[in-house]
Parts: structure tokens; sequence; C-alpha cells
């Protein structure tokens, strides 16, 4: 996939728990297991907003773009 999502590392950033941040956006352990894994086809704009208001960044900070190799 062409795009990383890079949640854990905000994570680590921002000393937060995958716990926490469901709490915190309300989506499951699994969705975010699926963001972090690189598993998902889609993201809705409402639950990137969420996430980066969790983490207080910009999406930028949690998605890259990496030319397939």
């Amino acid at each position: 996939m062409a795009i990383v999502v890079n949640i854990d590392v905000m994570l680590a950033k921002r000393k937060m728990s995958v716990t926490e941040l469901t709490e915190r956006v309300g989506i499951t352990m699994a969705n975010v297991s699926i963001l972090k894994n690189g598993k998902a086809k889609a993201i809705k704009f409402s639950t990137l907003e969420k996430i980066c208001e969790a983490l207080d960044c910009q999406p930028g900070d949690i998605l890259e773009y990496a030319k397939d190799k």
C-alpha cells in the first residue's frame, strides 16, 4: 500500500495508549489495529478529524505517501 498510517508513532509521541485513543475517538480497538497494520482500505474524514483532535496533530502527521516498490 502506498499510504502509510503512522498512528503508532503519534501515540508514542503523545504518550497515549491505544485504549485511550479508542475511548476519545469512539472507534473500536479492532479498527485502530486495522489502521495501524496498514490493512485499512479507507478512513472517514470525520474519523480522521477525531484522531487528529485526540492526538493534537495534523492529518499529515498520521498519513504518509510512500511509493510501492
